[in-house]
């Protein structure tokens, strides 16, 4: 496959594109916005390791110095875990922009999904995506993540939508732009935190085969749009759902009592879930995004096959 000439290849991804060897995004918003350092830093390095053990090539994708990079080097990762906050939180609308002024941008899931498409990269395995906020009848709050789904083809393995979120409502988003929910191994929609959100999946596929198969009629058929496979947190991590919702409905408050919105609202919901829960609800992250790049790791390698 040709190189795109728009994309920054670490020397490891670009001759496993090439050779066509299996190849996942991950996404660099994580490492600046979703965790604390180190355990960001450590998480993204461990996200690589996990990649490269599944048989696949990591491909983290990020904005530095202008440039669009899809995989990063071990001095990157720490820059972007170190500089935290201070790194743009980079969507579609803000890639151009960054680029063109030479900055710095940490990508969210819809702006990993735009590098990894312009990169010919298929799957891409993060946490969990965003999608319609509480109050978003009023608010008109909807993550572009659900835009990106809608209109680039891309597959997103994820542990279901962050549960800070209204999911039936995102579900309905979803929906609505085409896009396919299929459940490994699970007929519910999981909600990040727990295994079952009380809401149901489009298709339950039980092997990154059958998956692959599907991804592949998708794109020979060419069905414009990703795909969406969550995959339930692990249950000895998956948290009790009564006590995590009580959980999130305080910190929904507190928000909405300090005017927090827009991007800065779920890196605020998150950190005040982590607090509040004494660190429990960062362990359960970083084992749902591990388990993700499992998954992702095998559906790559099964599309190659």
């Amino acid at each position: 496959m040709k190189l795109n000439d728009n994309i920054l290849y670490s020397k490891e991804v670009a001759e496993a594109i090439e050779n066509g060897r299996p190849v996942i995004a991950l996404e660099s918003t994580i490492i600046s916005h979703g965790m604390p350092y180190p355990q960001n830093v450590e998480t993204a390095k461990e996200c690589e390791r996990i990649a490269r053990e599944e048989g696949a090539v990591p491909a983290t994708c990020a904005i530095l110095g202008g440039k669009l990079c899809v995989g990063l080097d071990p001095e990157q990762l720490e820059y972007l875990g170190k500089a935290g906050s201070k790194v743009t939180k980079a969507s579609r609308r803000d890639i151009a922009v960054i680029a063109a002024r030479g900055g710095d941008g940490a990508l969210t899931v819809a702006g990993t999904m735009i590098l990894a498409h312009m990169a010919g990269i298929k799957v891409f395995a993060t946490g969990g995506i965003g999608g319609v906020h509480r109050g978003a009848t009023e608010t008109m709050d909807i993550s572009a993540d659900l835009e990106e789904l809608g209109r680039t083809s891309v597959a997103v393995v994820c542990a279901g939508a962050k549960s800070i979120l209204d999911i039936g409502l995102t579900l309905e988003y979803l929906e609505t732009k085409g896009v396919p929910v299929i459940g490994f191994g699970t007929n519910e929609m999981p909600a990040f935190y727990t295994r079952s959100s009380g809401f149901n999946t489009d298709y339950r596929m039980d092997s990154p085969e059958e998956i692959a198969k599907a991804l592949d009629a998708k794109l020979r058929l060419g069905i414009k749009g990703g795909t969406l496979i969550v995959n339930p947190v692990p249950e000895e991590y998956s948290m009790d759902k009564s006590r995590i919702d009580a959980v999130i409905e305080a910190a929904v408050k507190k928000a909405n009592d300090l005017g927090v919105k827009g991007k800065n609202i779920t890196p605020f919901l998150l950190a005040e879930i982590k607090d509040v829960t004494g660190g429990e609800s960062l362990d359960t992250n970083i084992a749902l995004v591990y388990n993700n790049v499992r998954l992702a790791a095998s559906i790559a390698g099964a599309m190659k096959q």
